[in-house]
């Protein structure tokens, strides 16, 4: 089974695995400047190592309100995870995704009019970003989450159709070195899908937040740019 956005080309997959970390909001006044890359996180002691940056990421969030009390998924490409949080900001679900096969942070220009047959896999890739998501249909009649609409990037249930790429036993293998297979959406387990994003997307749109792997998360996310007097500051005790 092929998903397709309506007039664009889609693909994706996922095993469910639960592992919960906790991260708390840091309080700050809306109206206070956050030095974003000094915020540390808030629990680190239950969440595994590879999940820091998600977890230093979220807090971010939290903190300075970015997510404008909507619910919210930050999705870590080096390991291969997706972090669920409510409208409130914490944390209900984290589950390990299928990826882009080709690294980077970029999606290639016209890739979200191409047919999946003609994507290059060097442009297979899943974007780094801000994006406003929302609940919407797949050509076929299939939902998803919409994530990057304009480049054909959403998060689904797993797509089983080829046998040969065992999505279901990469989801479920315990690297994150195996997870990526597919066109550049995001793919999950029916059963995550359904129980945790939906609920949360189906009402109101939300935000995702795609972590960069081959940029700086600066580059990718301007307000996480150490400030100018910040750098100053540090050139000058060198």
């Amino acid at each position: 089974m092929k998903l397709k956005h309506v007039g664009r080309p889609v693909s994706c997959a996922i095993a469910f695995a639960s592992a919960l970390f906790c991260t708390a909001a840091v309080a700050q006044s809306a109206d206070a400047p956050i030095d974003a890359l000094s915020v540390q996180p808030a629990a680190t002691t239950d969440a595994a190592p590879e999940d820091a940056a998600a977890n230093q990421f979220a807090t971010w969030v939290i903190a300075s309100h970015d997510n404008h009390d909507t619910p919210f998924i930050v999705i870590d490409k080096a390991s291969a995870k997706v972090f669920v949080f409510d409208a409130d900001s914490r944390l209900v679900g984290v589950t390990p995704a299928l990826l882009g096969i080709a690294r980077g942070d970029d999606s290639a220009p016209g890739v979200g009019t191409q047919r999946l047959s003609a994507i290059k896999v060097h442009d297979r890739t899943t974007p780094a970003g801000r994006f406003a998501a929302h609940i919407g249909m797949a050509s076929g009649n299939h939902e998803v989450l919409w994530v990057d609409y304009a480049n054909a990037i959403s998060l689904h249930p797993v797509v089983t159709a080829n046998k040969k790429e065992h999505r279901l036993q990469r989801l479920n293998s315990p690297s994150a070195e195996d997870n990526r297979i597919t066109f550049g959406c995001i793919n999950v387990s029916a059963s995550f899908y359904r129980d945790v994003v939906r609920p949360l997307f189906k009402p109101s749109s939300g935000v995702v937040y795609i972590l960069p792997e081959t940029k700086p998360v600066g580059d990718v996310f301007e307000q996480l740019r150490p400030s100018e007097q910040a750098s100053a500051m540090t050139a000058g005790k060198r």
